[in-house]
């Protein structure tokens, strides 16, 4: 009688993987079309330091 137990747990087991690899599948969609819709960056210039000066900083009571 093992053998029914074993096939059922086996069927949940490959509908679990079914399950995330569809879910990985539309999440490389998504992922994908964001990155369609993003504007190219201008002459290779991150946006996080393009407003970084270099060198010394001004006092932080001057700010």
């Amino acid at each position: 009688m093992a053998q029914p137990r074993t096939t059922f747990a086996k069927r949940q087991r490959e509908r679990a993987k079914q399950e995330k690899k569809e879910e990985k599948a539309r999440r490389r969609a998504e992922r994908r079309e964001l990155r369609q819709d993003r504007p190219d960056r201008e002459d290779d210039v991150d946006p996080d330091i393009a407003d970084i000066v270099p060198g010394p900083q001004p006092p932080i009571e001057d700010l």
